[in-house]
């Protein structure tokens, strides 16, 4: 797939606790960010959390480590926490669409559980920007199963987990709000914040994170779409659900498959200014606009910042996605390689 598109040209902002200064694996690839708890330059990371994200997204796997999805990405770091509140991480929103970023990964959760209009002006802002917003559906789909901004939002793309076996973690927040899913089991990351070990981790944080990144491989390769568009793709090659209604509580419109868009260029575009996803503030479009079925709503979700390890990667489902649901990550072909660094 890297011989097509690598996510060359875009500009992803990591809307988290930062990114780790000096990480070998995303040398070249950041860009100076901005730190909204001090409006500051200080995008250090004491918390590791963003700088897995950005690892996810475009690291080179350098020295054994983490080769992203779209390494040829730029990152954009946005520091919003650890301990961010719910105008901080709006502010990075704002912050990451006034400073060049055509694609926003938002794994973490404002905590509020209904209409949030502080975060939903930030996210409007962003769509007349053209930016492409995506966050983690949460990590509680097995308790709680409660929802949250950013995932909620209308124009906000809601990420699902699911796990080596293609099934749904069975802690995934699910809903209708839930558009897309990706990888989320056993990803390896970083043991500690300064280690240069992993550990198996994941969560909802780390699908968003490999959502992103294949928005930006299909972005790259088509740098005339609109983010509506680069959406619609990704929603419309999506791997289906072998049984079951479309779009799925639990995965949306499917398992995020890049290697369709890019490598088969399936997936028609459609329309440059209608939001692929109903519900959105600007648009609310019809099925035969879209292109994708249409659902009654557009619900909300939470995006929990991190998955706990162990909880397991259980399926609460009644079907499992079929082989032809495999994302090029899953189903081989390189495309996405995570390899523990020596003696891990």
């Amino acid at each position: 797939m890297w011989q097509h598109a690598t996510g060359a040209g875009i500009t992803v902002a990591v809307i988290d606790s930062g990114v780790r200064t000096g990480d070998p694996d995303l040398t070249g690839r950041l860009l100076p960010g901005g730190n909204v708890l001090n409006s500051s330059r200080d995008t250090s990371d004491q918390d590791g959390h963003g700088t897995e994200m950005a690892e996810l997204i475009a690291g080179a796997g350098a020295d054994n480590g983490i080769q992203g999805l779209a390494p040829g990405a730029k990152i954009l770091p946005v520091k919003v926490g650890p301990g961010n509140g719910v105008g901080d991480a709006a502010e990075g929103l704002r912050y990451a669409a006034s400073h060049g970023a055509r694609i926003a990964n938002m794994s973490l959760s404002d905590g509020i559980t209904g209409p949030d209009p502080q975060f939903q002006s930030a996210v409007n802002y962003a769509l007349s920007k053209g930016v492409l917003m995506f966050a983690s559906s949460g990590n509680d789909g097995d308790s709680k199963n409660e929802d949250a901004a950013p995932a909620s939002l209308p124009g906000v793309v809601g990420v699902g987990a699911v796990g080596q076996n293609l099934a749904v973690t069975k802690w995934s927040t699910h809903g209708s709000q839930v558009a897309l899913a990706a990888p989320g089991d056993n990803i390896p990351q970083r043991c500690s914040v300064k280690s240069e070990q992993y550990c198996q981790s994941g969560g909802t944080s780390s699908a968003c994170a490999l959502a992103s990144a294949s928005a930006a491989l299909i972005w790259s390769q088509h740098p005339s779409w609109t983010a509506n568009q680069v959406l619609r793709v990704l929603l419309s090659t999506a791997g289906k659900p072998t049984t079951g209604r479309v779009p799925s509580q639990y995965v949306g419109y499917g398992l995020v498959r890049p290697r369709v868009a890019v490598i088969e260029h399936q997936g028609d575009p459609g329309p440059a200014n209608v939001f692929p996803l109903p519900g959105t503030p600007d648009s609310t479009p019809s099925p035969s606009d879209s292109g994708l079925p249409s659902t009654s709503s557009r619900p909300i979700q939470k995006a929990q910042a991190r998955a706990d390890a162990s909880t397991g990667g259980g399926s609460v489902l009644p079907w499992a996605l079929g082989a032809t649901a495999a994302v090029v990550v899953l189903g081989g072909g390189g495309a996405f390689a995570l390899r523990r660094r020596k003696g891990a």
